[in-house]
């Protein structure tokens, strides 16, 4: 969680007078919370979230005898269901 802190500004900061005391406070306080809040980077959307299908692909690899059973499965529930129109 970010912290905020408000700091006074010098007269040298360039604002001088305008905004002094609690009222420069304040405004300086709910700026910078606002350009926290709704800051649009949101790194934890970029963050790889387990493994892709090019890791499954060389990892997962399915044996001959699997593959020929899988497709013997296939074309029994081919010929049981009729072709939907």
């Amino acid at each position: 969680m970010a912290t905020i802190t408000s700091e006074p500004l010098s007269s040298a900061a360039g604002r001088g007078n305008r905004e002094s005391g609690a009222l420069g406070e304040f405004r300086s306080f709910w700026r910078q919370f606002f350009v926290r809040a709704f800051d649009p980077y949101r790194p934890e959307l970029h963050y790889m979230r387990g493994p892709g299908p090019a890791w499954r692909a060389k990892h997962e690899a399915v044996s001959p005898a699997v593959q020929t059973r899988v497709a013997e499965i296939r074309a029994a529930k081919a010929q049981r269901s009729p072709a939907r129109s």
